[in-house]
């Protein structure tokens, strides 16, 4: 397996990522702004076949109509010299104060229709420009103070929003699907719609479910807690993965939007193993884009950026190569079936058994000596997340 990145591995960059200027809460840039054109042919350059973005990453929140054009053309003009694409584009509702508190969960009314004028202009450049995605972050739409927001009311008015967005593109003909990105908290102190789960009962609510899904990020459902190969499973099993966010998270704090693997190094390469080994027959179970959504260091210089850029791309690859190791050992073939791993995929029921049936059948119930049925016998998880480990620090 080549280390090398290619078009084929799909990896994609937020140009907000590549140009982010370093600044933060408590300091200001490091950085100069990045130019879009040099990006996209850097990018191109490293081995990444897509470029994101929010609307005011490609031009200022406000420009006028021929600045706006300006920037737009000048992106066609680098995408068709270096060949790469626009699989996502996403809208900037959270740094103009105006979105203080929130776009389409605004107490402000004037401010929730103006966030849907906004987003409507950017779904026609997002079609425009052939993005098959477009992504939903709501950073903003949230509260502080429980009293402050109606969250029955807030979530009414998030529907009412999405709904609309999903007549606008189905009558517009366009090729493109939704993907809510959950976060717990940051900016906001709660932030509405938080985690995986909360996100798919939610979709669930809409008028056209089947045009919404999921963009997870890593640290995203880490901040909160949570086991991300587990969320993005949860997602596979209902079909919702449109789109993945990658990068590294340590714990339970601030969204560090560290190098994907820099973090939580074990969940990234069982994330990958899902990614590339989880599907049917061994299969790839996600064939979208591997994105990249992550802040170089405010440490380094625009070299360490494209430092940052190709470790991203090089860490997913040496994980994709350590879990198909780990896949081929027979060793660990031999454990995966001790541990009765695929034993789960087969249903309790016997074929068209019914409740009657089960409750008929002594063997399950009445006959079945709980104490002496394992004799003892563990189901060798530590055996088996020892060869996991091996492979990934490439003792095996």
């Amino acid at each position: 397996m080549t280390l090398t990145p290619s078009r084929d591995d799909k990896f994609s960059f937020g140009l907000w990522t590549l140009g982010w200027a370093a600044q933060d809460q408590f300091g200001g840039p490091t950085r100069p702004h990045l130019d879009t054109v040099e990006a996209v042919e850097k990018l191109a350059e490293y081995g990444a076949y897509g470029l994101t973005f929010h609307d005011d990453d490609l031009f200022p929140f406000g420009s006028a109509d021929n600045v706006r054009q300006g920037e737009i053309d000048r992106l066609k003009q680098a995408l068709s010299d270096t060949g790469l694409i626009i699989p996502m584009v996403t809208t900037n509702l959270f740094s103009h104060p105006v979105f203080k508190d929130g776009g389409f969960t605004s107490n402000d009314r004037g401010v929730r229709r103006f966030a849907l004028r906004k987003v409507l202009r950017n779904i026609d450049l997002a079609a425009e420009l052939g993005a098959k995605t477009f992504v939903m972050w709501g950073g903003r739409e949230g509260s502080e103070y429980d009293a402050a927001k109606d969250i029955r009311g807030a979530l009414e008015r998030y529907r009412e929003a999405v709904n609309l967005l999903g007549d606008y593109v189905t009558d517009k003909g366009y090729d493109l699907k939704f993907a809510i990105e959950p976060k717990p908290n940051e900016p906001r102190g709660d932030i509405l719609l938080p985690t995986v789960g909360h996100a798919l009962a939610f979709i669930a609510t809409l008028e056209r479910p089947e045009l919404v899904g999921l963009n997870p990020e890593t640290g995203h459902e880490q901040m909160a807690g949570l086991n991300f190969t587990h969320g993005i499973a949860q997602a596979l099993y209902s079909d919702k993965l449109f789109h993945i966010d990658l990068n590294g998270q340590r714990g339970v704090k601030f969204d560090q939007d560290l190098v994907f693997g820099h973090g939580d190094v074990q969940n990234a390469f069982s994330l990958v193993d899902l990614l590339e080994n989880g599907g049917p027959n061994g299969g790839p179970s996600y064939t979208g884009p591997r994105h990249f959504d992550y802040k170089p260091s405010r440490t380094e210089d625009i070299n360490g950026v494209w430092d940052s850029v190709q470790a991203n791309m090089r860490m997913y690859l040496l994980l994709k190569e350590r879990a198909a190791a780990f896949r081929a050992d027979p060793e660990v073939q031999e454990a995966l079936l001790a541990a009765r791993v695929d034993e789960v995929n087969a249903p309790t029921l016997n074929e068209g058994e019914s409740y009657d049936a089960l409750l008929a059948d002594r063997a399950s119930y009445e006959d079945f000596d709980a104490d002496a049925y394992f004799g003892g016998k563990g189901f060798g998880f530590v055996r088996l997340q020892q060869l996991a480990m091996e492979h990934l620090l490439g003792a095996r």
